[in-house]
């Protein structure tokens, strides 16, 4: 009888299908709340913010005046996209920001699957000049691993990305000197969302927005605050509605402070970076691994989309190291002892006043 038959309640949500429609697209996977989550490129990032950048959301990352540490952000999260072939679309101040394009990181082969390759080809006993390999890359480099593309690679700071990953894809590149009025590259930013609007819940594409230092003096708009505010939110709320992330990297040392905040308000997920300095010698006494360190990372607003309950972090601030000086991790602060002989902290005394060692505890 059409009676006996379970009635789904109105208020469910049925993702079998979407899953298996996600599970093949690299790069993607679910989230809480029906949220589903793109991968920033570094996958220490990815673990501090829960699974990635929240799909449909705008990163903003505050830039340090003294040194270009958001660039390994950018980077990252650039190639990371062209890996897996999804849409990219990159500004820049410069005047040729395609260039740009060859200073991407390379991901990075682990052991197993590099003595895997070697025996591919030796079974295929092709023996292919190494100067002609990158030629065949497109054929032999996919970067999988059990037959599933990665969600978030490992990449080499050192070895370039190879030609193959952004020759063919595509790329939309932008110089912002010559976009005077904002106007225009507007309209090319919905042009390019347009590709990844949510028209219905299956998913083919997740498209990536990397903007590089906007507001800054090689910008004709930098004096423009108002116009770049009015770009920020057209482009946060036609983001919302794409299977889409931007992240957009802004001088706060070049604007205005009322401007910062207001970027800063703007921001789903709002990211800062700080230069170390290099003989610091009152730091190095507080953190472990000082001579290690390249700069600071500071997470100060999680993406909250689906939800009202805020993501309460283990730490905010964290330490960005070169591991062997090729691959970006990140790891949370650790505060060196006081006492070199000792492993405590804090003073040892248990008196609240400090005046007895062994006396009771005076208040």
């Amino acid at each position: 009888m059409a009676g006996n038959k379970p009635r789904a309640s109105s208020f469910s949500r049925n993702f079998s299908a979407a899953s298996n429609t996600i599970s093949q697209i690299p790069g993607l996977k679910h989230g809480p709340n029906g949220t589903m989550f793109l991968s920033s490129g570094i996958p220490d990032l990815d673990k501090i913010l829960g699974g990635g950048f929240t799909l449909g959301s705008l990163v903003m990352v505050m830039e340090d005046p003294e040194a270009p540490h958001h660039m390994l952000l950018i980077r990252n999260f650039m190639a990371q996209g062209l890996v897996h072939k999804q849409p990219l679309l990159y500004a820049s101040p410069a005047k040729d920001p395609r260039g740009f394009l060859g200073t991407l990181p390379s991901p990075m082969f682990s052991k197993d699957e590099k003595s895997r390759d070697r025996d591919v080809e030796q079974e295929k006993g092709l023996r292919i000049a190494w100067q002609y390999k990158k030629y065949f890359g497109e054929q032999n480099s996919e970067f999988q691993r059990d037959g599933k593309s990665e969600y978030c690679n490992d990449f080499d700071l050192r070895k370039p990305l190879e030609r193959h990953f952004y020759s063919g894809q595509q790329i939309d590149c932008i110089s912002l000197q010559d976009s005077a009025d904002l106007t225009t590259f507007q309209d090319r930013c919905s042009s390019f969302l347009s590709q990844t609007s949510r028209n219905d819940r299956n998913i083919t594409c997740a498209g990536r927005i990397a903007i590089q230092s906007l507001g800054a003096p090689q910008c004709d708009f930098s004096d423009k605050e108002c116009d770049m505010l009015s770009f920020i939110r057209s482009l946060k709320s036609t983001i919302r509605s794409s299977n889409a992330v931007a992240v957009i990297t802004f001088p706060p040392s070049l604007v205005s402070p009322a401007f910062s905040k207001r970027l800063q308000h703007l921001a789903d997920t709002l990211v800062s970076v700080k230069a170390i300095p290099d003989e610091d010698k009152e730091l190095a006494k507080l953190l472990t691994g000082y001579q290690d360190m390249v700069g600071l990372l500071s997470v100060h607003k999680v993406a909250r989309i689906n939800t009202q309950v805020p993501t309460i972090l283990e730490a905010t601030t964290f330490s960005m190291k070169l591991q062997k000086r090729r691959s970006l991790i990140l790891e949370c602060l650790n505060q060196a002892p006081v006492d070199g002989s000792t492993g405590s902290s804090y003073a040892s005394s248990s008196s609240c006043s400090g005046s007895s060692k062994t006396g009771s505890l005076d208040f």
